[in-house]
């Protein structure tokens, strides 16, 4: 694959349902809507097919199922959607699919048939691997569950797996991120994102600290555990090639690099924006 994005257009498809709301996010996302979507998938599914008719004819290399929680699709959904697509538009034959999920979904099975369909990278929300910020993050999984998730993806066939991590949250120690790092990398995955906490406008945590139930997040400790981060994560041979992202060798996330180097990319679903130079 050349290494020219500008050659190339991405998908960024969103999948707004979630089982509960994170208490830092502030993405399109709804809870308690499991019921609309088989429709929902029609809709996006015809939404596919009209943006493919408009395509401005670059091959497609990488596509992105972000959300909410992509996971709480089923199999069959994708069978439906990357057929749309595949049907819709040129998708290069080493093209980079990539689904967010949450650990509690990803059972064997599950994981077996959503890779059938073409899906290749899987991006776990593990977050923190201390429970007191896990439940102040009103996240519905645990450290047992993301362990199993990654075991389950290898004997799936993943072979391309992500981990997202939050620090400088509040009550996160130094040492709690240490332990976040540590319990992370021994899970030996491909990739890792780890993010500094947003207090996003209208989010339930930024409630709480503006209302001072939650204490408010310290910048400086917040950068002492990016120091921290850049040293674990290079002395156990991640290379960091963008802010917040690190990858063994040949595992960068071609969907960010493409956002990030302002190529071409559609955005279909609730919310979703795209960008294309005409």
């Amino acid at each position: 694959m050349s290494t020219n994005t500008a050659q190339f257009l991405s998908l960024y498809l969103h999948i707004p349902f979630c089982r509960t709301m994170c208490s830092y996010c502030a993405f399109n996302t709804y809870t308690d809507l499991d019921e609309l979507i088989p429709d929902f998938v029609k809709a996006l599914e015809r939404e596919v097919r009209i943006l493919g008719n408009s395509n401005p004819g670059y091959p497609v290399h990488t596509i992105f199922f972000g959300g909410g929680t992509p996971s709480l699709l089923r199999p069959e959904h994708y069978v439906k959607l990357m057929s749309a697509i595949n049907d819709s538009f040129r998708v290069v034959s080493e093209a980079e699919i990539s689904i967010e999920t949450n650990p509690n979904d990803l059972s064997e099975d599950y994981l077996r048939g959503i890779r059938q369909t073409g899906i290749n990278r899987l991006s776990i929300g593990m977050q923190s691997a201390t429970p007191q910020v896990l439940e102040l993050f009103h996240r519905r999984h645990d450290q047992k569950a993301v362990s199993s998730a990654v075991m389950s993806a290898r004997r799936a066939g993943f072979e391309n797996i992500s981990l997202d991590l939050i620090f400088g949250a509040p009550h996160q120690a130094l040492e709690d991120w240490k332990t976040t790092l540590d319990t992370a990398l021994k899970l030996d995955v491909e990739h890792f994102s780890t993010y500094g906490l947003e207090l996003k406008g209208g989010t339930v945590l930024t409630e709480q600290v503006e209302s001072g139930s939650v204490p408010r997040p310290d910048d400086d400790l917040a950068a002492d555990m990016y120091d921290w981060t850049t040293e674990a994560m290079g002395s156990a041979g991640y290379a960091q090639y963008e802010l917040s992202n690190w990858c063994k060798p040949g595992f960068e996330a071609r969907h960010n690099i493409q956002y990030w180097r302002i190529h071409p990319y559609l955005g279909l679903g609730p919310g979703a924006h795209g960008y294309v130079n005409r």
